[in-house]
This record gives structure tokens, C-alpha cells and sequence, in this order.
């Protein structure tokens, strides 16, 4: 056979093994999901809010400038990028895995060996010149055959690893959206809970001077005057703790959006955002394909699969081809002497491990376990999905009902308000009953405001906890 037909032998050979791929092709496990999902409130359907932008989501151009703010300036999800940016390099190494990998060298040397060493003296019979010289410039190429599907698993592990650092990001800033959502409600919360504490103030500061006319009267006694004080400058405390906390949200807010530290802007009230009649949420399955951190979790798997097959392959035997050419002279002068300075070779070899301490073996084995360790990730993850979609469709549900009965409450106390405040002046209530009827109220619209910024938060959390937030 000459030497044409046995580079086509050995080619083909090399391309019939490449199709005998080791390892098992990927296939997404079962994961248990349910039809519906627990307290949903309607029967499900293909609809979910997932796929709704956040635009479309939040109609507060205010809150939707901070998002704005958040997915351009965000230092985690700049990272975030970044690591997308640093997964898409590894991906073209790895698309190019198949190709020679080729390389220029050039060399010149010159040996003056002993003229009392063996190669002096050998050297003297040949050469006139004590020194010896060579001149070397070649271009190597070396080959590795992809048998057993191993560069092809390679490069499969690397566009999963890039997939994954994309969902990465999606799911930071998915869950960036829900904090820039939820601290803006907390401040529009705080907002609201600060006008509470001064009107409160102001109308302590009314009943002291209705008290202290009294008491100037002698209709009254110090005490009064006393307690009504101490009322009052309850209620004044709660001043500067709220603007306190004003100030710490916005810092916060601030550094979401990747700003330095200051005011923000806000124009609706927490009164003027109402929360969503409805969320639809779709069918639990969607969860495969809108979840960020389930999606993540998928392609870890299809990396750990591909990692299993790369160390299959590496037990097997390898096909490494290598060529060298170029020109080759013991004289400068005839360096370039064009053909009788030119030089070439091929060769093939087969490397099969034999024993190396069960390295390879032990190497199979764990890319196994790693494999069967991520299957199970992949489960927990798609069951804390569901889990958070039914706790926020719980929270939403039971916060409505918390919802009627505080404001139901507060309508309550207003009008006993009204009431002690008439009979405390034609002397039929006592200002005990006019301090506690104030207490109370103060109380309780803090607590509804509060209620109202947990309604709105439970809104952003089923939005999030579906799939939301990743499309502006």
C-alpha cells in the first residue's frame, strides 16, 4: 500500500471512530410538579405574569426610572456580565477544539565542543572547523483526533457553562427588580407613616391646649396636662426615627441603582398605587422555562453530563497526528537554499492509558457522582420555585383580608376620634379616653400603612417568584 492510501486509511479510520461518542446524551430528569398551584385563586392557564415586562408590570414611572437605573448600573449584574463576557471566550476555544494546533519556530546554534571530548575528536575527522552550526526554522503542526466524541462533549460543556452565566445574570436581575420594587414601597411606606406621626403631632399638640385651658379654668387637674403632653411627644419621637429611616432607604435604593447616596424621587403616595386585582400565574411546568435559577440549574446539569463523558473518553485511547517542515542547514549561506535545505515528517501515534493509579478511573467515577449531585439540585430547585410561587399566592390572598379588616378599623377609631374629642369639651369623657382613642388610631394607621406596603411587596414577590423582572 503507498503511502497516499494509507493517509486515507488511517483518515477514515479516525472519522469512524469519532462517531463512537462515549457518555449518554442529555435528557432532563422528572421533576414532580402539580397541576395547579396551592391557594391559587382561579383555575390555571397558559397565561403568566412572567412574560409581562416590568414596564408593563409597574406603572410608576418613578419606580420604573430606579429599574432603568438598576439594570444599566448595577455593580452585581456588571459583574454578572462580565462573567458572560469571560463564558463566550471559553466557547470559542472550545468551538475551535477540533482544528491542528500549529506553531513557527526558528533556531540557530553554534557548538564549539573539546577538542579533547569524544565528539572533538570525532568532529576533527569530518569537519575542517572546530564549531559546529545549524540553522533550523519549521513549522509544527499537531493533531489530536476527536475520537470517542471527547472535543465535541467539550464543547457542549462549555455552551452549557456560557448558558448558565447568562441565566445567572437573568436571575440577579430578576431579583434586583424585586428589591428596587420593594424598597421603593417601603419608602413610599415610610412617606406615609411620616405624615401619620405629624399629624398625629398636631393634633396631640390641639388636645394639650384644650387640656391646659382646662386646667387654667380649674375644670381639670395637672395630670391631664401631663398626660397629654407625654402623648404628644410619643408621637414627636416618631419623627426623626422615620426620617431616619427615610434616609436609609434611599441610601439603599441609591446603591441598587448603582448612585451615590441621595434623595429619591418619588411622586404618587403609597395611597395612589393599587395592587393587582389579579396575577396570572399559568401552569406550575412553565416554571422549566421562566425561572432563571431553574434554567441555571438545568444547564449545571448538562454540564455535569458532559464532564462525564469527557472522563469516559479520557480512559479511552487517543490519536494524535504530528508534522514538522522546513529548512535545515550547517551553514548560514545555504540556509535558504531552496530545495536541498528542505526538510519534513509526519507521524501518527495511538496513546492508551494502562495503569496510572486508578487517576482516570477515580476521575469517572466522581464526574458520576457530580452528575447524580446536580439531578438533585435540579430538583430542589424547581420545588423552591413552587414553593415560592404558592408562599406569595398565600401572602397575597390573606393580606387582602388583613387589608378590609385594618382599614375597617381605622374607619372605626377616626370617628371615636370625633366623638371623645366632642364629649372630652362638653365634659362627658374623661382625657384618658381622648389619649387612648388617639393612641389607638396612631397605631393603627401605622399598621395599615404597613399592611399595604406588605400587599404590594407580596405583588412583587409572585411576579418574581413566576419569572418576572427579566425583561425590562
Amino acid at each position: 500500500m503507498n503511502y497516499p492510501n494509507k493517509l486515507y486509511t488511517c483518515a477514515a479510520l479516525a472519522i469512524l471512530i469519532t462517531g463512537c461518542k462515549v457518555g449518554k446524551e442529555y435528557v432532563r430528569p422528572a421533576a414532580t410538579l402539580p397541576a395547579e398551584y396551592r391557594a391559587a385563586q382561579q383555575s390555571a392557564d397558559s397565561t403568566s405574569a412572567a412574560t409581562l415586562s416590568t414596564k408593563a408590570f409597574f406603572n410608576d414611572d418613578a419606580l420604573q426610572q430606579l429599574i432603568d437605573s438598576a439594570n444599566t448600573k448595577n455593580y452585581d449584574l456588571l459583574i454578572a456580565m462580565k462573567n458572560i463576557e469571560e463564558a463566550d471566550q471559553s466557547l470559542r476555544e472550545a468551538k475551535v477544539n477540533f482544528l491542528p494546533e500549529m506553531g513557527l519556530n526558528i533556531q540557530a546554534n553554534t557548538n564549539r565542543p573539546s577538542k579533547n571530548s569524544l565528539n572533538g575528536l570525532s568532529m576533527g575527522q569530518f569537519f575542517s572547523s572546530s564549531t559546529i552550526q545549524d540553522y533550523n526554522a519549521a513549522l509544527n503542526v499537531s493533531w489530536e483526533i476527536g475520537l470517542w466524541g471527547k472535543l465535541s462533549r467539550m464543547k457542549g460543556k462549555a455552551l452549557s457553562e456560557y448558558l448558565q452565566t447568562q441565566e445567572a445574570s437573568k436571575l440577579i436581575r430578576s431579583k434586583l427588580v424585586s428589591s428596587v420594587a420593594t424598597g421603593y414601597y417601603n419608602l413610599l411606606m415610610l412617606d406615609e407613616q411620616l405624615r401619620i406621626a405629624r399629624r398625629t403631632v398636631a393634633l396631640n399638640d390641639s388636645t394639650l391646649q384644650m387640656t391646659k385651658l382646662q386646667w387654667d379654668a380649674g375644670l381639670t387637674t395637672i395630670l391631664a396636662v401631663q398626660q397629654a403632653e407625654a402623648q404628644k411627644l410619643s408621637s414627636e419621637q416618631l419623627v426623626p426615627t422615620l426620617q431616619q429611616g427615610i434616609s436609609i432607604q434611599e441610601n439603599a435604593l441609591s446603591q441598587l441603582t448603582g448612585t451615590l447616596p441621595g434623595s429619591v424621587y418619588r411622586v404618587k403616595k403609597l395611597n395612589e398605587i393599587s395592587p393587582a386585582v389579579q396575577i396570572p400565574t399559568g401552569y406550575p411546568v412553565a416554571l422549566l422555562n421562566n425561572r432563571a435559577d431553574v434554567k441555571a440549574s438545568e444547564y449545571a446539569l448538562r454540564t455535569a453530563n458532559e464532564s462525564v463523558g469527557i472522563a469516559q473518553a479520557s480512559m479511552y485511547p487517543t490519536l494524535n497526528i504530528t508534522a514538522q517542515g522546513g529548512l535545515n542547514s550547517f551553514k548560514a549561506s545555504n540556509w535558504f537554499n531552496i530545495p536541498g535545505s528542505l526538510f519534513g515528517m509526519v507521524a501518527g501515534s495511538v496513546t492508551q492509558p494502562i495503569f496510572q493509579r486508578r487517576l482516570l478511573k477515580t476521575k469517572f467515577e466522581i464526574a458520576k457522582l457530580e452528575r447524580e449531585k446536580s439531578v438533585l439540585q435540579f430538583r430542589q430547585t424547581v420545588l423552591l420555585a413552587v414553593t415560592e410561587v404558592a408562599d406569595a399566592l398565600t401572602k397575597s390572598t390573606r393580606l387582602k383580608e388583613q387589608l378590609v379588616s385594618a382599614e375597617h378599623r381605622v374607619s372605626t377609631l377616626r370617628s371615636a376620634i370625633k366623638n371623645a374629642d366632642m364629649l372630652y369639651k362638653s365634659g362627658m369623657a374623661t382625657y384618658l379616653e381622648v389619649i387612648l382613642a388617639q393612641g389607638s388610631l396612631l397605631q393603627s394607621e401605622l399598621e395599615l400603612s404597613d399592611l399595604k406596603r406588605q400587599r404590594l411587596a407580596a405583588d412583587v414577590e409572585l411576579y418574581t417568584a413566576l419569572g418576572g423582572g427579566i425583561n425590562p
